[in-house]
């Protein structure tokens, strides 16, 4: 997979959205298309959003997210699997819409696990985005505001994730890979993804 597109900071707008994402993955796999989705999800307020607006926008990232996986059983997973394996789901869309999210699960989180240092704390996550503004000028033109909110839309994706065990943690839990992710992101050759996943084989 490409990581060479640019980092975006509209995670700001576009979080984990995971009932959302289960929401929008449920209508996809009835066989609408996008326009379609988008007409049924603002119709019938399924996000519970005050604005049609908010919906629709939320609802095209949703979209846009869900292609991103480029895998139908991963997809479908979203709908059919208990609530934490579709979370592993949508954390690995998650990583393949974002290279901001893609870079920091691999090279802080599948670092840590594979030197076996679990520790965690704000250092990480400063010390992660400290290094990407020295070294990107997007990141650089950042405002103190947009990197602080991302640190935090970063540090909710852990805790509900549960690799931290919540957002005062000061160590990493050992996460599991679901077979059903790990298939796809096989058959995806996304290997590079597994160490985000605790797995290095």
């Amino acid at each position: 997979m490409d990581h060479s597109y640019p980092y975006l900071a509209s995670l700001t707008r576009e979080p984990f959205l995971f009932y959302e994402m289960r929401t929008t993955a449920k209508w996809m796999c009835n066989g609408l298309n996008d326009d379609e989705l988008v007409k049924q999800i603002v119709k019938q307020n399924l996000f519970q959003y005050p604005t049609e607006k908010s919906i629709s926008r939320i609802a095209r990232a949703c979209i846009k997210r869900l292609h991103g996986l480029e895998n139908e059983p991963l997809i479908s997973g979203i709908v059919s699997q208990p609530m934490d394996v579709a979370k592993q789901i949508c954390l690995y869309a998650m990583m393949r819409q974002s290279r901001l999210i893609w870079e920091f699960m691999l090279t802080v989180i599948g670092e840590k696990y594979r030197l076996r240092d679990m520790s965690f704390g704000k250092i990480d996550l400063n010390t992660f985005f400290m290094r990407l503004q020295e070294q990107n000028d997007t990141v650089a033109s950042w405002s103190d505001t947009t990197i602080t909110k991302l640190k935090q839309i970063i540090a909710r994706v852990l805790v509900e994730m549960e690799y931290l065990d919540n957002r005062e943690a000061d160590h990493l839990n050992p996460v599991w890979l679901y077979p059903i992710l790990e298939n796809g992101i096989r058959s995806n050759g996304d290997m590079a993804a597994l160490p985000a996943f605790n797995r290095f084989s």
